[in-house]
């Protein structure tokens, strides 16, 4: 016998002590869930339980219609009947029955569609049960918890008592399907976890309460499993009601479900487990959860009617109701396994165990065959857990019963009488009650901060009408005044327009007195002019004209031109004197918007010649740069010799591929050269910035592809495309831009000036924020690439470290994807590598950048990949990391030792063999380990 656990935890806040089934201050009826009672059970060799009760839902609706006039109807009874419900779950077989029991056929046959099982008795003949729900082996915790365990849950968040109990032979499963915390496997989570995520997401944390007691019943003693000091805790029953309490168990409040874990692994540390035959960690007490929730309901406002001590009604303020407060309990047990001793093989005090627990699984066998019969005695009090279990069977708890069994012939005796247990406990049937009561405290409290609210606010009112009052009169007085002075003013300007008025009429009548004797004049020196022209057009025809009447004619054009002057000179006045009348407003307002409208006209006409002609020009640039995209892709192809440290791209649907070399057969430049000086380069990079993103992809793609050629890239960097790629990379909400951005930024990477300037220009930064956003692969690939490239420059290690790039190139692997597996593969080679020349060239110390940044894990869990370049990357990785003696201690810690071992045996690459070889044999710490195992 052994503790699951020696470890105690540290303990939440401990509050009151636990009431298993607190009684009522105040009795309340109310309708519980509407649930059909079950035809009574035929005794058989098959049993017809009725189906399940359906949940209504207009339940919550009846239940506050209900609790309106509950003071009145306090005597009613609202219990309803409700029967066991119990599903069967079998497990699957284990090796050592698959061993054993290879020729033999299951003793159970399951038929969930009918919910029904057979249990053979030889290979002729079969009995026949049914029951609420079959469980395969292959049924998911979650289908579990949603069949067996969440309807009593929901009961219970109404105010409900419910129980969910596991019962079966030992190493069935009872303790999975219960008290798996799935920390591992979060689809393994078991009954009690997934139970409290559902109260938790129901209640309040502010007006709500949860509490917990986790408690075993071992060797007939009750122990608590949160403290285990408290090794003998009494049980109390109340004499009136008959509720069981236990005063000595550790409540603890739960206000969330990691606190809720901690305690479930506490108190599984706390339990006695042993090895017996049947189960390597078999339970050896019965484990009991209790889980209370106290819920506070929001009532309507309206007429409070409550009782007092003679029985009497009487009525409170209207608008005031007194608070519900809701109890109910959910206990999930975890019975410990019937087993036969000539099985199980219990020795010692194993065997006294066995013999308690068998006690204790008769007794409540017993009174579940007295509850099913009908029998007027019940012997509850033959054991403490019949005593503790007494409102799950025949009590008003709503209880659900999941059997285990297993699927082994040698175990069909056990298995058959789980059976008839289940089948016995689906005939007890339990009066479900809702239990309620006021919250006079709180309503209490709640009137008197109502009535201080009302006082001062009352006191508050009066003072600001007061207040009110005396400015009101003191702002009557000033408008009286004001309004005095208003009228003085106001004949005052009365008297000022009157006399303007007068003034402006005669100014007025003058002026087109003045217009009136102008325009006389001008038409008696116009009639003058006329006859003069007439009169020397007259001597014209008879004599040529003299000099002084062309003087003659002069001056009187230059008098007539005078005139024309005064006259419009007296017309603008007139203008302007009646434009003080009402019309001059809207004069001027209409010549504005004319105005405006012309010009308007003008800047649309202007802007839709522009856009033609814009039009017209991305016409031409598309033509332009399909025709490179065609010269580029004929370039690919022309191409002989690969680099697969290079990236290129073609269309959209093709595959971004490793790009071919720079020269041709005959060692001509490829035509991407060609591409170059047609369209020239600057050309394509100013496409880079069009607003058409069809136009911005061709051009980047233009670019990539003339960055795989070492000659372009010179030209490229000179031209600013480096510096456009990154602003791509950074900007660019498109995932092809940032795809084709990060190849070119890669391929530009081969070059050691061109790294050290991307380093400058915060590349790494822009290559690790795109490798944090990038969900493609293909992304990931081309940032991996670049990332590998910069890793093979000596001198940028250091930095490479600090602004997060080994980091970016460790995040990548979660894409799993064998090209960027590949790629990082390289980067962490190359990274390898650099640092090992560097401690060969004495300029580097200390352990490996990698190590400190958690790349060993990795690069052990890869170093035997199925792929060959990922493997043979990581391979050369560990022997340049073998290189420097600093890391010795380490790659023996992390299981390399015995990577390197294997790589100097079975590596398919003599180099990388005959290196990882020589490195096993120079390092002493290697020859140490090696001697040592």
């Amino acid at each position: 016998m052994s503790y699951r656990n020696g470890s105690t935890r540290a303990m939440p806040k401990f509050e009151r002590p636990l009431s298993v089934n607190s009684s009522s201050a105040l009795k309340i009826s109310l309708p519980s869930p509407p649930s059909s009672s079950p035809a009574p059970v035929r005794p058989g060799k098959t049993a017809s339980p009725s189906p399940a009760p359906r949940r209504n839902s207009s339940t919550p609706q009846r239940n506050a219609r209900h609790s309106n006039n509950c003071h009145n109807n306090h005597n009613h009874d609202s219990s309803v009947s409700g029967r066991v419900r119990v599903a069967v779950r079998m497990r699957p077989r284990n090796s050592e029955e698959m061993l054993a029991d290879a020729d033999f056929a299951d003793c159970v046959e399951l038929q969930p569609e009918l919910k029904r099982l057979k249990l053979r008795k030889n290979n002729w003949d079969c009995e026949t049960y049914e029951f609420d729900e079959i469980l395969t082996e292959f049924s998911s915790q979650k289908r579990v918890y949603e069949v067996v365990a969440k309807p009593v849950v929901e009961s219970v968040l109404e105010g409900y008592n419910g129980t969910v109990m596991a019962y079966g032979q030992t190493g069935t499963g009872k303790t999975f399907t219960l008290g798996r915390l799935g920390e591992e496997d979060a689809s393994d989570r078991g009954i009690m976890v997934r139970a409290m995520e559902d109260i938790l997401a129901d209640v309040s944390p502010e007006s709500d309460m949860v509490t917990v007691s986790y408690l075993q019943l071992y060797m007939e003693t009750v122990q608590d499993l949160l403290a285990p000091e408290r090794d003998n805790i009494p049980i109390v029953e109340d004499p009136k009601t008959g509720d069981v309490s236990l005063p000595g168990a550790t409540l603890v409040e739960i206000r969330d479900q990691s606190s809720f874990l901690d305690l479930l692994q506490l108190g599984e540390a706390n339990r006695f487990a042993a090895n017996t035959k049947l189960n390597t960690e078999s339970s050896r007490s019965h484990a009991i959860l209790m889980v209370n929730v106290k819920k506070h309901l929001k009532g309507k406002t309206g007429d409070m009617i409550v009782m007092d001590e003679n029985g009497m009604t009487m009525q409170m303020a209207k608008g005031f109701r007194a608070p519900t407060v809701r109890k109910s309990k959910l206990v999930v047990v975890d019975l410990a396994g019937s087993e036969r001793l000539d099985k199980s093989g219990s020795e010692g005090h194993t065997l006294e165990e066995a013999k308690s627990i068998n006690l204790s699984l008769t007794a409540l066998g017993k009174c579940i065959n007295a509850l099913a019969e009908g029998s007027s005695h019940v012997p509850i009090r033959d054991s403490k857990l019949t005593r503790l279990l007494r409102d799950s069977f025949g009590g008003t708890a709503r209880t659900s019963l999941v059997i285990t069994i297993g699927p082994s012939p040698r175990h069909r005796g056990e298995t058959a009488s789980t059976i008839l247990f289940g089948q016995r406990a689906m005939k007890v049937e339990n009066m479900v009650k809702l239990k309620e009561e006021f919250d006079y405290k709180s309503l209490c409290r709640r009137l008197e901060m109502e009535l201080e609210k009302l006082i001062q606010e009352n006191e508050r009112q009066g003072k600001i009408m007061l207040e009110k009052e005396t400015k009101l009169q003191v702002r009557l007085e000033e408008a009286w005044n004001c309004a005095s002075d208003a009228e003085k003013k106001l004949s005052i300007v009365h008297e000022k327009m009157a006399s303007e008025r007068s003034k402006l009429d005669k100014e007025r009548m003058e002026v087109l007195r003045i217009v009136e004797s102008e325009r006389i004049e001008r038409q008696r020196v116009e009639n003058d002019l006329r006859a003069t022209i007439r009169d020397m057009q007259h001597q014209k025809d008879v004599s040529d004209p003299s000099k002084q009447l062309h003087d003659e004619i002069l001056e009187l054009k230059l008098q007539l031109e005078t005139e024309s002057q005064l006259r419009l000179q007296a017309e603008k006045e007139l203008r302007s004197l009646r434009s003080t009348d009402n019309g001059r407003k809207e004069d001027h307002e209409k010549c504005t918007q004319s105005q405006e409208v012309t010009l308007l006209s003008r800047r649309l006409e202007d802007e839709t010649k522009q856009r033609k002609k814009l039009e017209e020009e991305i016409k031409q640039l598309r033509t332009q740069l399909q025709q490179m995209n065609i010269e580029a892709e004929e370039a690919k192809k022309q191409s002989d010799k690969s680099n697969p440290l290079r990236l290129s791209f073609g269309s959209d649907g093709q595959k971004n591929a490793l790009n071919t070399s720079h020269n041709s057969e005959n060692g001509h430049r490829a035509p991407n050269g060609k591409t170059h000086e047609h369209a020239g380069l600057q050309k394509v990079l100013s496409l880079l910035e069009s607003e058409d993103v069809d136009i911005r992809v061709h051009a980047v793609k233009v670019v990539a592809n003339l960055a795989a050629e070492e000659a372009n890239q010179q030209k490229i960097v000179e031209a600013g495309g480096l510096h456009s790629m990154l602003m791509l990379l950074n900007c660019s909400e498109d995932e092809t831009i940032r795809r084709v951005a990060a190849g070119a930024i890669a391929n530009l990477a081969m070059n050691e000036t061109n790294q050290e300037l991307i380093m400058s220009l915060g590349g790494i930064g822009l290559l690790s924020k795109t490798a944090d956003d990038a969900e493609d692969p293909q992304t990931l690939r081309m940032v991996a690439g670049a990332i590998a490239n910069l890793c093979g420059n000596d001198k940028l290690q250091l930095k490479l470290r600090d602004e997060g790039g080994i980091r970016a190139l460790l995040s990548m692997v979660k894409s799993r994807h064998p090209d960027v597996l590949a790629q990082v593969a390289r980067g962490i080679a190359n990274f390898a590598k650099c640092e090992s020349r560097g401690a060969a060239q004495g300029s580097k110390t200390g352990r490996s950048l990698l190590i400190d940044e958690g790349a060993l894990p990795w690069i052990v869990a890869n170093a035997n990949n199925e792929a060959s370049p990922i493997r043979r990357h990581i391979e050369l990785a560990l022997c340049h990391l073998a290189q420097q003696d600093v890391n010795g201690k380490d790659l023996v810690a992390g299981g390399a030792l015995w990577e390197l071992v294997r790589i100097s045996k079975e590596c398919s690459r003599e180099d990388i063999r005959l290196l990882a070889h020589r490195m096993l044999s120079q390092s002493p710490t290697f020859q140490t380990e090696l001697r040592r195992s």
